[in-house]
């Protein structure tokens, strides 16, 4: 089963976080959530097999402390 760990603002954003998860070895899905913004943006949720969620949420926290992300 899969569980959204975080929402990311934009889908830049979004593939940011993906790849530095995937880096780590976590397998993880992109979803469009809700409408697109007036500049074409919608929120996205990152999305981990729930196993690995505890693991995720560290590697996110570390990777969103030390790298600002462009919204």
């Amino acid at each position: 089963m899969w569980q959204v760990i975080y929402i990311a603002p934009n889908k830049q954003t979004a593939e940011q976080l993906r790849d530095a998860l995937s880096t780590e070895g976590i397998l993880v899905s992109l979803r469009a959530a809700g409408l697109s913004t007036v500049g074409g943006n919608a929120h996205v949720e990152l999305l981990v097999p729930q196993g690995e969620a505890r693991e995720a949420h560290e590697i996110l926290n570390e990777a969103l402390g030390r790298t600002r992300f462009k919204k």
